[in-house]
């Protein structure tokens, strides 16, 4: 990562940004406000797009985008917005000490290290210069490779630790494919493993997930094998995949696999996918498998097609969870083709 703040912008940069805040029902109602006046006038005075995840679940995602000032008057008018409310809370209220403004920012895993910066002197850098306290999760948000990264303090502390995140997130864009944090469980075909996937079956599981218990015949396209999953735990799933890079120098032995059997060595998997299907996998101009790739961690082979043959073998060559979660990706990919959902 660049360290070198002396020459970063002050908010006055042309750039536009998005930045992702997961609030609870009751903090969206605020920032809608009464037939939606609350949020109208943000946008207006601010200049930036608020966007608010559809869905009555306890968790929304509010995307802001925009210019970096419009992103701070965003921000700022947000911050006031609660101290607001934790005024008006407590109005009746016997507690003395106020509790802070508190925000949730979703930020992609791969742009954390540089938030947190070497040995933690980043994350304490700006908690000293801003005043707010900063906790970036370890975990992964359910499904995704997003961290929760708390701020809480006053409003003003608030805006100058968000401009400093920002400048950190310009100078360290995130690294390879993001899977966002959706509050709502994603749905998706089931895999057993050694069994198949139907193409009109992942059709009549578009909205559930689907166990198929028995192997079905004459399948359109089939994944199989050990390495198969289940509904997988994508979060774990993809920290396992990055903390180990199959591809070792020659002369050295494969690393193992801690929460896999530790003889687990390097291995390859094949799989056939129809023509027809092929492009969505590859995307333009290798787009998507290039997405897969580094997702995954995996290196993956697409054989050319040969004359006659109306499949193509796709090698996938990793470590267990590296082939797990490319196949995974893979079937998101067919199954969305298939539904008609396009790209994921």
């Amino acid at each position: 990562m660049n360290t070198n703040d002396a020459n970063a912008p002050e908010g006055g940069l042309n750039v536009t940004l998005t930045i992702r805040l997961l609030m609870h029902g009751k903090e969206v109602g605020s920032i809608i406000g009464k037939k939606g006046e609350t949020v109208k006038k943000m946008r207006e005075e601010s200049g930036a797009r608020i966007n608010i995840s559809e869905g009555s679940c306890p968790e929304r995602i509010v995307t802001i985008t925009g210019p970096t000032d419009a992103i701070f008057k965003a921000f700022s008018m947000i911050a006031l917005k609660f101290e607001e409310d934790i005024n008006a809370s407590m109005t009746n209220s016997t507690v003395t000490s106020k509790p802070p403004v508190t925000l949730r920012l979703v930020v992609p895993a791969s742009q954390c290290g540089s938030l947190i910066g070497k040995g933690g002197s980043k994350i304490k850098e700006i908690r000293e210069s801003t005043g707010a306290q900063v906790q970036v999760a370890g975990d992964m948000l359910p499904n995704s490779t997003e961290r929760a990264v708390t701020i809480s303090g006053t409003p003003d502390a608030i805006i100058q630790c968000v401009k400093q995140i920002c400048v950190v997130m310009l100078e360290s864009p995130p690294k390879g494919a993001t899977i966002p944090y959706r509050p709502k469980p994603a749905s998706g075909p089931l895999i057993f493993a050694g069994g198949q996937v139907r193409a009109d079956t992942i059709l009549a599981s578009a909205g559930n997930h689907t166990v198929l218990a028995q192997p079905q015949p004459a399948p359109a396209f089939a994944i199989q094998g050990q390495y198969a999953i289940p509904h997988p735990d994508l979060t774990k799933l993809h920290q396992l995949a990055m903390q180990h890079t199959p591809f070792t120098p020659l002369g050295q032995t494969t690393p193992g696999f801690p929460g896999l059997d530790a003889t687990s060595p390097t291995s390859s998997h094949e799989l056939t996918i129809p023509n027809d299907l092929i492009g969505c996998i590859i995307g333009r101009q290798g787009s998507k498998i290039n997405e897969i790739r580094q997702m995954s961690g995996a290196q993956i082979k697409i054989a050319n097609a040969s004359e006659g043959n109306g499949e193509r073998q796709v090698t996938i060559t990793g470590s267990p969870a590296n082939i797990s979660l490319a196949q995974y990706l893979i079937n998101a990919r067919l199954s969305s083709e298939v539904t008609g959902l396009g790209a994921l």
